[in-house]
């Protein structure tokens, strides 16, 4: 399945990109990076979780706004 659609399936079910994280690390998938992605997640701190996308995209020389967009634009 493609992962836009796969969260597309998620999330028209009423989970939450949270829900989706644990789900996955639940499943023995996990990794340290995801792992610390989970757990600020999990504090309620969506902040920091942006800050993190944000220095991924900008060591992979990606714009993390116009992905978002992007990415926004699709799930609807």
């Amino acid at each position: 399945m493609d992962p836009m659609q796969m969260v597309k399936t998620f999330l028209g079910k009423g989970g939450t990109p949270q829900q989706m994280i644990a789900n996955f690390l639940n499943s023995g998938n996990s990794n340290p990076m995801l792992g610390n992605l989970m757990k600020m997640a999990q504090s309620n701190n969506p902040k920091a979780v942006e800050n993190f996308a944000r220095n991924i995209c900008k060591e992979r020389g990606i714009d993390f706004d116009k992905e978002y967009s992007n990415f926004m634009n699709k799930l609807r």
